[in-house]
């Protein structure tokens, strides 16, 4: 992606004082220049500016009604008030309407430069503050990129690649595989990673608001639209835009993200102009989206530019080998919020933990773990703390465990237990090709404690090496 210049736009009736702005900035920004106020406003509404320069009268509109009237309509603006009657009163006014400097006539360019430069870095920090705010806001709940399995590796080594180039991304994956993260995780890794990432939820509002809250509107377009907005498009200009659960899109609006994705334009509500964005866009679904082309529920061309590049996550039951790790990861997390830090999770549960089908898949898993600390006691969770007191469903592409009806309850469910517990331990060692120690790592216990359990179980790590790998002699 090249570098974005940053948009200047300068507002002055006098030809002289815009033809000099003009010559000087334009080395340097994209500069747009007005000499009627009342047009630059509307021009600023369709496609706003980085930073807006304007004197401080003007005909019709004087600097302080233009300054009120950009802080309503885009906020996050820097204004810079320029005027030949610089006094200290009106300086002193400008700057609590809300100005970000303000310079008197005459001055030389370079002090206008500096200016700007100052802007531009207050708005670079801004930006900054606020897509960690929301990072930090939204990442409560969600599951994190944890594990090692082949599947998840593949998934990360697809992030590194992909990450840096601006290309359009489909992420597809069933409720609760870590969508988002994905989305940020692409985010961080590309040049826009300091702007916006603004998540746009699909699902979460009617077709008639989501239109609105995509694209903005123009005052007076509807009954309430007082003021223009720019939209979530907008706001993500320069950054990221995650569409997440792109399928509840119907097919009018897809229309128009059609458009924003082939065109990287978005005409707002109401509005009579297209105007145009730099935003980098992924999306992700929770449905077989070309199942839904086929059904005529999802339009062919927007799922052929989503998909220029498509990263699909895994349920949790076609990974269960990730499950201690990730386990440990959020009782970590969840332990040090909750003045917790230092507790463990007995093997016995871990390995209880990796045979459940998970159905909601990694939120399910951290919602379990964050319950269990909440209500557990002690310094170790056990399996009563996880409420495994009970056979759990076997995980996808795992047998079903037999059982004679007629075992008392208490023996039925030890034997369900020990049977899900050597499970578990043969999936280990073939994961590690016999490799105890690294087992014991990858299941967060000490090697005597796992050699225990190999034992009990009627396991042998030899039967899993082979004959090329070999075993170190603590190993055995």
């Amino acid at each position: 992606m090249s570098e974005r210049r940053a948009q200047i736009a300068v507002i002055d009736d006098k030809r002289s004082m815009r033809a000099m702005l003009e010559t000087v900035l334009s080395l340097t920004y994209d500069v747009r220049t007005f000499a009627d106020p009342r047009e630059a406003l509307l021009a600023l509404e369709r496609e706003p500016a980085d930073v807006v320069v304007t004197d401080f009268r003007l005909p019709g509109l004087d600097g302080l009604e233009v300054l009120a009237r950009l802080r309503r309509s885009a906020p996050e603006t820097p204004v810079i008030v320029m005027t030949a009657y610089g006094t200290v009163e009106q300086a002193v006014r400008a700057m609590r309407e809300g100005a970000f400097d303000y310079i008197a006539k005459p001055f030389e360019p370079e002090e206008m430069a500096l200016a700007i430069g100052r802007a531009l870095e207050h708005r670079r920090l801004q930006r900054r503050a606020s897509a960690l705010e929301r990072e930090v806001a939204g990442s409560r709940g969600r599951g994190e990129l944890v594990g090692s399995s082949p599947a998840m590796q593949r998934v990360r080594a697809l992030i590194e690649r992909v990450g840096p180039l601006d290309v359009t991304v489909l992420v597809t994956g069933r409720t609760g595989t870590g969508k988002e993260l994905v989305a940020r995780a692409l985010h961080a890794a590309s040049p826009r990673r300091e702007a916006p990432f603004v998540v746009v939820h699909c699902a979460a509002m009617p077709r008639e608001l989501l239109e609105s809250e995509l694209f903005g509107h123009v005052r007076g377009a509807f009954s309430g639209a007082g003021a223009a907005r720019r939209g979530l498009v907008g706001e993500a200009q320069g950054g990221t835009l995650f569409l997440d659960d792109v399928n509840y899109l119907d097919l009018d609006l897809q229309a128009k993200v059609n458009r924003l994705v082939q065109e990287r334009e978005v005409r707002p509500v109401g509005g009579d102009r297209w105007r145009r964005v730099d935003v980098r866009i992924v999306a992700a679904a929770n449905v077989d989206l070309l199942e839904a082309v086929r059904q005529g529920r999802f339009r062919e061309d927007l799922y052929y530019r989503l998909q220029v590049v498509e990263i699909a996550l895994p349920p949790l039951s076609e990974r269960p080998e990730d499950i201690p790790e990730l386990v440990r990861h959020f009782a970590d997390k969840h332990g040090r919020r909750l003045g917790r830090p230092a507790v463990s999770i007995e093997p016995e549960a871990l390995g209880a933990l990796a045979q459940r089908s998970w159905p909601g898949n990694v939120r399910e898993l951290e919602n379990a773990v964050e319950r269990a600390l909440i209500l557990g006691d002690g310094a170790r969770l056990d399996r009563a703390a996880f409420a495994l007191g009970r056979a759990a469903a076997p995980a996808s592409g795992g047998e079903a465990i037999e059982l004679p009806y007629a075992l008392p309850y208490a023996e039925a469910m030890e034997r369900v237990q020990q049977q899900a517990a050597a499970r578990y331990l043969r999936r280990l060692l073939e994961r590690t090709a016999g490799n105890v120690s690294e087992a014991a790592r990858l299941a967060g216990m000490a090697r005597q404690s796992l050699h225990r359990l190999l034992r009990r179980a009627g396991i042998d790590a030899v039967d899993f090496r082979r004959a090329d790998t070999g075993a170190a002699a603590d190993d055995r």
